[in-house]
């Protein structure tokens, strides 16, 4: 059989916080992929080498973990209050699935630097020195996300002296807000709690706070699991045992928080909701070899993301921890000492992380006002990305 050329299509592959991704801008797509549907997820999956059996997507952009198997496609808004609408595609390591359920919290902070880069951001608001605010209108989640890009002689500003654990290089800093968290039109607490007796087969009844701002997020005790909350990625993601026990906790904690039906739905929304374990303060190494004392954080956090434990932190999951932290009589602020606060500094494995949060109580009801992160962000490689010619029709 005749085979054609590959396809080129134009993307810029971007490190946003602690995690890379293809960047797109939504023109520059076939045309049959700029509409949602099975041609777009079957062009994604194929830019970033997925389903591999293997796990390794040699064979795409992707890098076989789930903060590097993701996809940005990004145009400019139609809403007069946004510079850019933003979707995040999750793409599957070993199977043929994109989960289109949540946002990228690190990959927000690469959002406005590209927006500007490629003319999505109206150049009249755009300094030739200073800072930008970019304003994003978060498509999966319907939400709005404020980003501060820096710039410097017309251009943005990408390196500079901010450090962020989990990263190796320092970069120049992009606070990103973002505006009332809570995932969709659902509320802060689904089951109406702070904390829920959670039952699971198998594992048994834990206490847990499920909470949806930044993304759904499962929290439980580090300590009812048997573990400390200073794991590295070895401990976990070399258990098959442990990995099974979470997935089952993830799946019985979506039914609870009403995004699926049954548990064996989670199978295809393997992106929501996270879980994620916590514990009070305690030194450890981090995989950096960096020390991490007990008096330099709040509490110790641990989340697992695409089945595996995350080698630092979800920017959406750090946006859920700051907002349980906010509220009293949550795991997440229990952990941190049971006091009012309105940021926190929680140890991941790559180190610590401080973000803050706005928490009120409206109608007997809590919402989160906004959270607020600082991030980095930096082209990696800019051009075209080649994909099969037949890769729409397979």
């Amino acid at each position: 059989m005749p085979y054609g050329p590959q396809l080129k299509i134009p993307a810029t592959y971007m490190r946003g916080g602690t995690s890379k991704g293809v960047f797109f801008k939504l023109d520059d797509l076939p045309d049959a992929a700029r509409q949602p549907g099975e041609a777009r997820d079957k062009l994604l999956l194929r830019v970033i080498g997925s389903p591999d059996p293997y796990e390794k997507q040699i064979d795409g952009m992707g890098a076989a973990t789930s903060s590097t198997s993701k996809t940005v496609i990004l145009s400019k808004s139609e809403s007069p209050e946004h510079d850019v609408d933003y979707l995040f595609g999750q793409v599957a390591i070993d199977k043929p699935f994109v989960d289109w359920s949540g946002n990228c919290g690190n990959l927000s902070a690469a959002v406005g630097p590209f927006a500007i880069t490629h003319g999505l951001v109206d150049p009249g608001r755009i300094p030739e020195n200073g800072v930008v605010e970019v304003r994003i209108w978060q498509v999966n989640i319907q939400k709005t996300i404020v980003s501060r890009v820096p710039m410097a002689n017309g251009e943005v500003q990408e390196t500079g002296d901010f450090e962020l654990d989990g990263v190796t290089f320092p970069a120049a800093e992009i606070p990103v807000a973002f505006m009332d968290p809570a995932d969709g039109e659902g509320a802060i607490f689904p089951t109406g709690n702070l904390i829920d007796d959670l039952e699971v087969p198998g594992v048994g009844t834990l206490k847990a706070t499920m909470i949806n701002a930044g993304i759904p997020t499962v929290f439980i005790n580090a300590a009812d699991i048997g573990y400390a909350g200073t794991e590295l990625q070895e401990a976990i993601n070399g258990d098959s045992q442990a990995l099974s026990m979470f997935e089952t906790i993830r799946a019985h904690g979506a039914v609870r928080m009403g995004l699926i039906k049954h548990v064996d739905e989670a199978a295809n929304r393997q992106h929501t909701p996270k879980v994620a374990f916590v514990a009070p303060p305690a030194g450890y190494t981090a995989s950096s070899g960096k020390m991490i004392d007990a008096c330099d954080v709040d509490l110790l956090v641990r989340a697992l993301s695409m089945g595996k434990l995350h080698h630092a932190m979800m920017g959406t999951a750090a946006v859920a921890i700051a907002s349980a932290a906010a509220i009293k009589g949550t795991l997440v602020n229990a952990a941190a000492g049971g006091v009012e606060r309105d940021a926190v500094t929680f140890g991941h494995p790559s180190g610590s992380l401080r973000v803050g949060a706005q928490a009120s109580l409206v109608d007997g009801r809590w919402q989160i006002d906004k959270a607020v992160m600082s991030r980095s962000a930096r082209v990696l490689m800019e051009g075209t990305v080649r994909v099969p010619s037949d890769t729409l029709n397979q």
